[in-house]
């Protein structure tokens, strides 16, 4: 059984729901960023054990949180080491619209994997994008390199879409099926 970490920051909740779904479908452990830009104790040594970590992160301003960005920067420490060399990496975003620059965000998680020297997974879920699809449908937003949701500015967590967290959970499955067949070899 691999070791999964999901590190993310969620400012009002809603990519804090997204990682709980990521998580739960990929038997992983969650690893909140807290308001201030820090893990909790022991959170490094997580990250250290796990031989996959997801990113997670709101969108904001076309990229990540700030707190989120207070943890990467404090990575380097692990980069320096190349401690996470070799580990398997993944990311999610959530924005208020469907765009959203939410691809500057994935660039952004996928270079900091890259700069650690880690393994990309990818989505691995086409994209539903013909005329029956709907707002609940699976990959909805489209996202191949990493997982993509959207919840409107003016809806709860408890209000975000169906289809964004069927598309959470089929992630994680896939994170957890490709760290697994790696952990196999």
């Amino acid at each position: 059984m691999a070791d999964i970490v999901v590190v993310f920051h969620s400012g009002y909740g809603h990519t804090q729901r997204v990682a709980q779904a990521v998580a739960e479908s990929a038997g992983a452990q969650l690893l909140a960023i807290d308001a201030d830009g820090n893990l909790p104790e022991g959170g490094w040594e997580m990250l250290a054990a796990a031989d996959a970590i997801v990113f997670g992160s709101p969108t904001y301003m076309g990229g990540v949180s700030w707190q989120f960005k207070k943890f990467a920067d404090a990575s380097s420490k692990v980069w320096y080491t190349q401690g996470w060399k070799d580990k398997l990496f993944a990311g999610f975003t959530n924005s208020a619209t469907m765009n959203g620059d939410k691809v500057t965000t994935m660039a952004y998680l996928w270079t900091l994997a890259m700069q650690h020297s880690g393994i990309w997974v990818s989505m691995g879920i086409l994209p539903t994008n013909n005329k029956a699809a709907t707002r609940d449908s699976m990959n909805y937003v489209g996202g191949y390199g990493g997982l993509l949701t959207q919840s409107p500015s003016d809806a709860s967590p408890a209000e975000m879409f169906k289809g964004d967290f069927e598309t959470a959970r089929a992630f994680g499955e896939r994170i957890a099926q490709v760290a697994r067949s790696r952990a196999a070899k």
